[in-house]
């Protein structure tokens, strides 16, 4: 199997700021959700997309300082992916590749917002999603 980056482009990128009353001391559990989809076109086999997103969402019995996504889409090319391990090699390489500018956009944008920047954890590559581990993945995180 052989595959390279052709480039990354951002789809959406979107920060609100909640106005919520809360004490001064109150700490926030902030907890991205992310989710990832993959797609090829029919024209050209060889051509992959790979979408990941990051979302941060306030809500009632949950309320955050801000509501955040940010969805970036990777263009690939890959040839001699033949088998469903190759398919799923592909995938996880993939994400790998495209996750560390996620974590950059994310950084930069609560940053520029003139917040503590947000700073996502460092993943290894295979045990982010559910399918990578070879559990069932959860709804959202489509493969």
């Amino acid at each position: 199997m052989r595959y390279a980056l052709g480039r990354i482009m951002a789809e959406e990128v979107s920060y609100t700021m909640n106005r919520i009353k809360v004490a001064p001391d109150t700490k926030f559990e902030i907890k991205p959700q992310f989710s990832r989809t993959v797609r090829r076109i029919q024209e050209n086999d060889k051509v992959w997309f790979l979408t990941l997103e990051v979302k941060v969402e306030s809500t009632e019995e949950s309320p955050k300082p801000f509501n955040l996504k940010v969805r970036l889409v990777g263009a690939f090319e890959a040839e001699e992916v033949d088998t469903e391990e190759d398919r799923r090699d592909l995938v996880i390489n993939m994400t790998e590749i495209v996750y560390p500018y996620l974590r950059a956009a994310v950084s930069s944008l609560t940053a520029n917002a003139f917040i503590n920047p947000l700073i996502l954890p460092v993943i290894p590559a295979g045990t982010m999603f559910p399918e990578d581990r070879g559990e069932a993945p959860e709804q959202g995180n489509l493969n």
